[in-house]
């Protein structure tokens, strides 16, 4: 039985095994290998996941959801068709999604997932990913950190020459650099840092709010689905940007005008200035913690979908005085990688030797008062940020008060000075004999392994009292009546998935379409769906749906390359039924 290999992305998500001696991306059902993570459910209980789903963010808004991998682990939730969903529960939609399309490309049942996730995931994040893969029916012991699947794929294809490499890890909704020793069979991750809300995204929202302020907009003013039309330009004019100079964007005003704007590398540069000093700052940090110089470095490599932004190489270069390297397909990498992971975990005889290191994101530690003049309990480093996995360190903590008789230890995860100001992850609670202050004290082993679980254990030795605690988020772990329930609610409504997913795209496609467009092209598009409609009830065999389906796709085909030169006086056909089969 396989173990799938699955980057789920905020943008897109992945899949991909271990076979025949290499990784091997799984299409999904409409044969394509980028699933976007996007899921709509309308207000009649129809269930869309992918490609549907993101079509009908122009569409049903309202009803859809979309980069929610930004919000795992926090108490957001999304209303969709009248229900409220979690993050992982959104997610745990697009992981089942995944699995089913893998199981029928593979033709086998898949149980068991390697799941990636960005390197700069705090504990809660990283819970929560797990939670999503149980409520999607899969076992996910494994999580790996994105930077570090992308060393795994770039090794295996470039061989094993020594070097000091950063990966530049860029996706829609997150940034995540790693600096990676390279030597012999060994991968060793020797610094982390990252920002995980610096994505894409936030370069197709500064193009959104620029097109605003220059056509005197305000972008309160933009209904729903104005807003989603606009940002989808944003997106397409940025792609644009990567193989032209500019790029036209226009949105649909009142009395049959309409605002535009003509988008270049240039202002495009201007406009990302600030991103990059946020991404200038995540850099220098991990370079700093790993102890290298800038000179050091051999080369960065830029992943994630978002690493194609036309202006990033330029930045890079300017930073590191050389231009950085762009692999074949740098949305598939992180994907190559976690189908690597698959295969050492299956232990695969091609790559059962290759040794991966990786690092503790985040600093671990508890909370202390050493002087009675500052009661503000400050944090005490147990684990320092980039050790190496597994790590334990222990340490001894006393009694402040006169006949104390009991010990907290609180369980923190960040880098700032006081302990209130870091993520609390749970706590052990211990009872000491009473005694003079600074008398009676616990020994205290943290302990971290190589999949983000923390392990806390606490023992007074003059008692012999032992509490040992696993760093679980309360609110991410379900029981097992709570877990049975979540798993009804999505089977629930995963039935309502029509089977005839490129029949749903389909319609979505051209109701997107119809919404994006204006007088006479839209009353084209709304032809030419309701002819589809009514060919779709008539029913019909498998030849004659694939006929139909294939006919209607080159006439949205039509349509969308009518819309992109309009600017150029293209003409539409008189006729969209005559060029059918």
């Amino acid at each position: 039985m396989a173990i799938l290999g699955i980057d789920l992305g905020t943008t897109n998500s992945l899949a991909c095994v271990w076979k025949d001696g290499k990784p091997e991306l799984v299409k999904n059902s409409l044969g394509e290998l980028l699933t976007p993570s996007v899921v709509c459910l309308d207000k009649e209980g129809n269930l869309a996941v992918g490609a549907v789903a993101k079509e009908q963010l122009i569409t049903d808004p309202e009803d859809t959801a979309a980069s929610f991998k930004r919000w795992m682990g926090t108490p957001k939730t999304f209303t969709l068709g009248g229900r409220t969903f979690t993050p992982p529960e959104l997610s745990a939609l697009v992981l089942e999604k995944l699995r089913r399309d893998a199981e029928e490309a593979l033709g086998e049942p898949v149980t068991e997932a390697v799941i990636s996730v960005p390197a700069y995931f705090n504990d809660n994040q990283r819970s929560a990913t797990k939670l999503a893969a149980q409520l999607a029916g899969l076992k996910a012991d494994r999580i790996i950190n994105e930077p570090s699947a992308a060393a795994l794929a770039y090794r295996l294809v470039h061989g094993e020459g020594d070097a000091c490499l950063i990966i530049f890890d860029f996706g829609g909704g997150t940034l995540d650099v790693s600096v990676v020793e390279c030597f012999e069979n060994v991968i060793e991750i020797t610094a982390i840092a990252g920002d995980n809300r610096l994505g894409g995204n936030d370069v197709d929202e500064a193009i959104a709010r620029y097109f605003c302020a220059f056509n005197e907009l305000r972008p309160g003013s933009l209904n729903a689905e104005q807003q989603a039309i606009l940002l989808r330009q944003a997106e397409q004019c940025k792609c644009a940007l990567s193989w032209s100079n500019l790029a036209v964007m226009c949105l649909p005003g009142p009395d049959g005008s309409s605002y535009t704007l003509t988008l270049t590398r240039d202002l495009l540069f201007r406009l990302c200035e600030e991103l990059f000093e946020r991404m200038k700052r995540v850099l220098a940090r991990a370079i700093r913690d790993s102890g290298r110089n800038i000179g050091e470095i051999d080369h960065v490599i830029l992943v994630g979908g978002s690493s194609k932004l036309a202006v990033l190489p330029d930045f890079i270069a300017s930073l590191f005085g050389k231009p950085p390297l762009i692999l074949d397909d740098p949305d598939t990498i992180v994907a190559r990688g976690v189908g690597v992971c698959a295969g050492i975990k299956e232990r695969s005889g091609e790559i059962r030797d290759i040794v991966m290191t990786d690092v503790c994101p985040f600093t671990l530690g508890t909370s202390v008062v050493n002087d009675d003049k500052d009661q503000n309990p400050h944090m005490s480093v147990m684990i320092e940020r980039n050790s190496v996995l597994p790590v334990s360190r222990t340490d001894r903590f006393y009694t402040t008060r006169d006949n104390q008789e009991k010990i907290r230890v609180d369980i923190l995860q960040g880098e700032e000075y006081y302990a209130r100001d870091n993520l609390k992850l749970g706590e052990v609670l211990i009872t000491v004999p009473p005694e003079p202050a600074g008398k009676q004290w616990v020994k205290t082993t943290f302990t971290y392994d190589i999949n983000g679980v923390l392990q806390v254990e606490v023992e007074n030795p003059s008692t012999a009292r032992k509490k040992t605690a696993y760093v679980v988020n309360p609110s991410l772990h379900l029981s097992e009546e709570e877990l049975e329930q979540k798993l009804q609610e999505l089977a629930a409504i995963r039935s309502q998935l029509d089977q005839s997913e490129e029949e749903q795209l389909l319609l979505a496609t051209a109701e997107r379409i119809f919404a994006e467009s204006t007088g006479r092209l839209r009353k084209e598009t709304g032809r030419l769906l309701d002819l589809y409609r009514a060919m779709l009830a008539e029913g019909g065999g498998p030849a004659l749906r694939h006929r139909e389906r294939k006919w209607m796709k080159s006439q949205l085909e039509k349509l969308e390359k009518y819309r992109e030169g309009e600017v150029f006086d293209l003409e539409l056909p008189d006729s969209w039924e005559d060029d059918g089969e």
